[in-house]
């Protein structure tokens, strides 16, 4: 399993276009094999970061669900929120190998 997490700059007064944003992109990621852990919006205090963890089986099924990207009407419908509403500065991607709860084998994957 690897997770993709993506760290966002965000514009402070742009929260609800993000979160219309992030909805969207829950249940594409769903929907293409992937689980959505959920995005952590600022809640106390001002801030301009919010998280996103989504895990595929694979790194393969990952780099399948992101051929979808600017060829499925849905991704682009997604995408044009963060475009046009400007809710995105900038974001970061990175992959990690999680341990979950009940994930007590001990055994990396090979």
């Amino acid at each position: 399993m690897i997770t993709c997490v993506v760290e966002y700059t965000i514009d402070p007064g742009k929260v609800d276009d993000f979160e219309r944003f992030a909805r969207g992109w829950i249940s594409l990621v769903n929907k293409h094999g992937g689980t959505h852990h959920g995005y952590f919006l600022p809640s106390e205090g001002a801030s301009d970061r919010a998280l996103a963890l989504f895990s595929f089986p694979s790194l393969a099924d990952y780099e399948q669900y992101r051929t979808l990207f600017g060829r499925d009407p849905e991704f682009v419908a997604a995408d044009k929120i963060r475009d046009e509403s400007g809710c995105v500065l900038r974001y970061e991607r990175s992959f990690m190998r999680p341990i979950l709860p009940g994930d007590d084998t001990g055994e990396k994957p090979v």
